[in-house]
């Protein structure tokens, strides 16, 4: 065996190390996934059909202050930070509920950083018709996150509060959530994103108009923007989504057969990568 062919069968077995953050996703024909371990990567996509296995250590590590947990709450935190800090809030998930303004947001200056300015509530198609709201900083990431197909930004705001209000009118008509195993099995219709955006604006007009008196009559503009397809490397889809879980089973194995959202898809089962940021994995392909 030559020198080179050694040290290639060694770094094909030699297993990354370190705590799981969420894919990096770059758009593409198809999109272009690095799985991301402590400050160690991946390329995803030259993976597809070959062998995978991860194995969690049994130690997380908190993302924002680096100290040792033994269990991760809102996706990557110490229960410390996730109590103290803004973005762990319950006004992340629901911004109309923020309370900066009533003096009690937990870090003023990170919400002034991060809420107020411009975010986009935009339409998009991975399981289905759902509304959803993110800065204008992170599209089209908002959308590979979260395996959608398509994808139309049809409003924007002027901080994340007004978007929150605007999403909850919209929740009236349509959904906010993502079927996820739907999502996985490949099978989405595509939809006519501009008509629906026309058929949503016509019925929510009248409460438009109300969030307009009260912000102001240029706070929520009306976008016209094209429809947005997103593609991901999937060589095959599951026709039943079984979800690896790592508290329980910590050693996952199989063939990557896809990537889509922040899964994996084996032959073996689905993982949640994002599920187990902060959790400390040897990755060998």
């Amino acid at each position: 065996m030559s020198a080179v062919t050694e040290s290639r069968r060694i770094a094909a077995v030699t297993p990354l190390q370190g705590c799981l953050t969420k894919m990096a996703i770059e758009p593409g024909a198809p999109a272009r996934y690095t799985l991301r371990a402590g400050a160690q990567r991946l390329d995803l996509n030259a993976r597809l059909g070959g062998p995978l296995s991860l194995e969690w250590t049994g130690a997380i590590a908190c993302t924002h202050c680096g100290r040792a947990t033994r269990k991760s709450f809102g996706q990557g935190y110490c229960y410390p930070c996730f109590k103290k800090l803004a973005q762990c809030d319950t006004c992340i998930m629901k911004p109309e509920l923020c309370h900066y303004f009533e003096g009690t947001c937990r870090e003023p200056e990170w919400g002034e950083r991060h809420c107020f300015q411009p975010h986009v509530v935009y339409l998009a198609n991975a399981s289905g018709l759902k509304v959803g709201i993110t800065r204008r900083t992170q599209i089209p990431t908002r959308w590979l996150d979260q395996g959608a197909l398509q994808a139309l930004p049809i409003l924007e705001v002027d901080s994340r509060q007004q978007s929150g209000f605007v999403e909850a009118l919209f929740r009236e008509e349509v959904s906010d959530r993502t079927n996820w195993r739907a999502m996985l099995k490949g099978n989405t219709v595509a939809l006519d994103l501009a008509a629906e955006r026309d058929r949503l604006l016509a019925r929510l007009e009248g409460g438009l108009a109300n969030l307009r008196e009260r912000f102001g009559a240029d706070a929520i503009r009306v976008l016209d923007e094209a429809p947005v397809r997103l593609d991901y490397p999937v060589l095959e889809y599951p026709t039943k989504v079984v979800s690896h879980n790592l508290d329980k089973h910590p050693e996952v194995t199989g063939t990557l057969l896809g990537l889509k959202g922040q899964y994996l898809i084996l032959d073996s089962g689905v993982i949640n990568l994002r599920k187990y940021t902060g959790y400390e994995v040897k990755v060998v392909v």
